[in-house]
């Protein structure tokens, strides 16, 4: 999800994204992702964007939860065993769109699981006739 009004406002008070980075002491490269939603920004940076925009908090936040979709009905994500900190939480800020990409591939590999179990099937019926 891109953060449209971060982006917005930075263009609006004239900065380019390695003022705005050097800032909030990172590299160009990573505010970038952030700027395109494809790194997290978390709360003490959307602070710190702020006091540099000089703008309101709520003038610049977008919410970042918005096309993450988790199974949790998946024993993966309701693992426990990482020191009692919840596993689906590890994954909050992985992009949706790796996520979108991921379940398409899960669905495109549960097609050709099922592909491959009927072409057996047919090849141990088709071996059976042959005895």
């Amino acid at each position: 999800m891109q953060k449209e009004k971060l982006r917005l406002i930075r263009k609006q008070k004239g900065y380019t994204q390695q003022q705005v980075a050097d800032y909030i002491a990172t590299d160009v490269s990573n505010y970038s992702r952030k700027e395109s939603g494809d790194v997290r920004i978390v709360q003490d940076e959307w602070d710190k964007l702020a006091r540099f925009f000089e703008v309101p908090v709520e003038d610049i936040y977008e919410d970042e939860s918005a096309a993450i979709i988790v199974n949790n009905d998946h024993p993966v994500f309701n693992d426990q065993s990482a020191g009692g900190i919840n596993t689906q939480q590890q994954y909050n800020n992985i992009p949706g769109s790796i996520i979108e990409n991921l379940q398409g591939y899960i669905a495109l590999l549960k097609e050709e699981n099922e592909r491959l179990k009927e072409e057996l099937k047919n090849s141990q019926t088709s071996s059976r006739s042959r005895k």
